[in-house]
């Protein structure tokens, strides 16, 4: 058995966490011995969220656990995992209709860094309608989403969306 700490990144907007996104990230952590949730800065994507605030939604959400990490990064993915020394990329997917992109960037990202590998996991039946968009649109209306964010988020949520509060 080896020392060597198998660490993952699980990349994403995450604009906002969904209990979709824990669902895989705790599934994660029984595969690997770190997981690091990296925000995605994209300049280009309007986000409700600021990157700092979805760092802050996901570390409240995670409670300390111990072997999740959070992070944010810009540019490529590979040159991210190779500076994390990750041996790992974690990709979530809901529905067939996920992996045709998602196969075409793994891929890629083979191409670039054959040492890091892909590991798709399927979301959990219960989150598998659950997105970051849609549950944007149903607390920007009103909806009850707090069975599909954690509390942080949802409280964040409510500060966005006044609707949401009553």
């Amino acid at each position: 058995m080896s020392d060597i700490k198998k660490v993952a990144i699980y990349p994403g907007s995450f604009d906002p966490l969904t209990l979709g996104h824990v669902d895989v990230i705790e599934r994660a952590l029984e595969i690997f011995d770190e997981v690091i949730v990296a925000v995605l800065h994209n300049p280009s994507k309007k986000a409700l969220f600021s990157s700092a605030e979805r760092v802050d939604m996901i570390k409240q959400s995670m409670n300390g656990l111990s072997p999740v990490q959070v992070d944010t990064f810009d540019g490529l993915l590979v040159e991210y995992a190779r500076m994390k020394n990750a041996v790992a990329v974690i990709r979530g997917m809901r529905a067939i209709s996920d992996f045709e992109n998602e196969f075409q960037m793994a891929l890629m990202n083979r191409k670039l860094n054959k040492d890091v590998q892909s590991v798709f996991l399927m979301t959990g039946l219960r989150w598998i309608f659950t997105s970051s968009s849609i549950i944007k649109e149903a607390a920007q209306f009103g909806g009850d989403i707090s069975d599909m964010v954690p509390e942080p988020v949802k409280l964040k949520l409510m500060e966005k969306f006044p609707k949401l509060n009553g």
